[in-house]
């Protein structure tokens, strides 16, 4: 059976396809968390804390996650979190317009942040 993501030739099943919307909900994260292999598709990273706490995205160099990546960020505390990169001057994080910009969630939102190009991401959603 393929896995996420699926590439050219490989026969999108059933059980494939009804398993496309369904989310694996991480253990929630409760400190400052950088993201990693395996935050992508499919996955809802949690952040829950009382005070603000930082979702951070990563340098290519650190780990290159493949342009159209998907990360799926929700915060369920009531400290903001803010989504920044973990290097501001190589990474670009984007939202709300062409700005570089450190968006935040309040309790109970989420966003999506896409991989665009080579160090290079948009943040859209519930986000401030």
């Amino acid at each position: 059976m393929p896995t996420f993501p699926v590439v050219t030739g490989d026969v999108l099943t059933s059980t494939i396809f009804n398993g496309l919307p369904a989310f694996a909900v991480q253990a929630a994260k409760t400190v400052d968390y950088t993201a990693a292999s395996g935050d992508e598709y499919q996955q809802l990273v949690q952040m829950n804390k009382a005070t603000a706490v930082a979702f951070k995205i990563p340098v290519d160099a650190t780990y290159n996650f493949p342009v159209g990546t998907v990360i799926t960020v929700l915060s369920i505390g009531v400290g903001t979190v803010t989504i920044s990169a973990v290097t501001p001057g190589t990474t670009t994080v984007l939202s709300a317009g062409a700005t570089a910009a450190s968006p935040t969630l309040a309790q109970y939102k989420s966003a999506a942040c896409i991989k665009t190009a080579a160090n290079a991401w948009y943040v859209v959603g519930g986000i401030a």
